[in-house]
């Protein structure tokens, strides 16, 4: 089998997009007063309610880098970028913004189920799924029903192609049913602190409605640290393919990620889209140059093209790049 080439065709443009330009570290934020703004306390918000601890590093006083401008050209309803290594948030828009957020859901269905653990659990995929999928015009990793996996493939199936028939299988045997996954979910989100965060399903697929699960970009970004702390997370998000062979009890499956920066745009190691006619084009996106490590999101980034989110994240990724180091 020959190996698909995937392209991504990522704009650059010059000059300074509109946006809150914001460069300001964790600890800075525990001493603000509370009339510093929204933006500032939206960060803050974890730490100074005592929740626990932030699941980022442990931040720096001084930004890795010099903030001038902003990107530009990006039109995401919310986006955010911060320095991965400190926690440091170099730039924003909306950051408290709750939009919803598509199959970047899936990231913390994943989260939950590594944390549980025991991913070389065999797990029969359920006759469900067809149904579950065609309803709701779900992203489909091609499951066959009655195939048996292990936990650790089903989450490959989850990120990688965004399967929602992986979400449904992995949800189903680790709740154990749906509702008691759901409340893992919202209780995870509640321990790292994803105060404006909910979750009505475990891939974002919209129901009951197309805005019952959302999250804003400084969850998102908590989210996404705490995910990519985990080396099995890790190695799953930044292939750009999984091939799995036939074995016994299940047919050969082979997934593209669905994340056109892997790849394509240098340094790009992670981590999940998302889409919905409501969420627009979604990215939470992770890359690495020269010793410094990018994290950030963009949400609701209008369809000018079917790699919007990608282009959109790119831009963002371009100005923090560039950006002076101190």
């Amino acid at each position: 089998m020959g190996i698909p080439v995937r392209v991504a065709v990522i704009a650059v443009a010059g000059g300074v997009a509109a946006g809150s330009v914001i460069a300001f570290s964790a600890a800075w934020l525990r001493t603000a007063p509370p009339d510093v703004g929204n933006v500032a306390h939206a960060v803050a918000r974890s730490a100074a309610r005592g929740l626990r601890p932030s699941p980022s590093p442990a931040p720096s006083a001084t930004p890795p880098v010099r903030v001038t401008g902003a990107p530009a050209g990006v039109q995401a309803k919310a986006a955010v970028l911060a320095d991965a290594g400190t926690g440091t948030v170099l730039w924003s828009r909306g950051l408290d913004t709750e939009l919803p957020i598509g199959s970047i859901t899936k990231v913390m269905t994943a989260l939950v189920v590594i944390r549980a653990g025991d991913l070389n659990r065999e797990i029969r995929v359920p006759g469900a799924v067809i149904g579950y999928v065609s309803k709701y015009g779900g992203e489909s990793a091609g499951l066959y029903p009655g195939d048996v996996l292990t936990a650790q493939e089903l989450l490959e199936a989850l990120l990688i192609p965004s399967g929602c028939d992986a979400a449904y299988t992995l949800a189903t045997a680790y709740g154990p049913g749906m509702t008691a996954f759901l409340a893992k979910m919202n209780a995870t989100a509640r321990q790292l602190g994803m105060l404006h965060t909910y979750f009505t399903s475990p891939d974002g697929l919209p129901y009951p409605t197309e805005y019952s699960t959302y999250s804003t970009p400084a969850d998102l970004l908590t989210l996404g640290l705490a995910a990519m702390k985990s080396a099995v997370f890790r190695s799953i998000v930044a292939q750009p393919f999984y091939q799995l062979p036939k074995g016994p009890g299940h047919h050969a499956y082979w997934w593209d990620n669905t994340n056109d920066l892997i790849g394509s745009y240098p340094g790009a190691n992670g981590i999940k889209t998302g889409y919905t006619n409501a969420a627009l084009h979604c990215l939470l996106f992770s890359a690495s140059r020269g010793g410094l490590d990018l994290i950030g999101v963009v949400l609701g980034s209008p369809a000018t093209s079917p790699d919007a989110g990608a282009e959109a994240a790119a831009k963002v990724l371009n100005w923090g790049f560039s950006l002076p180091r101190t």
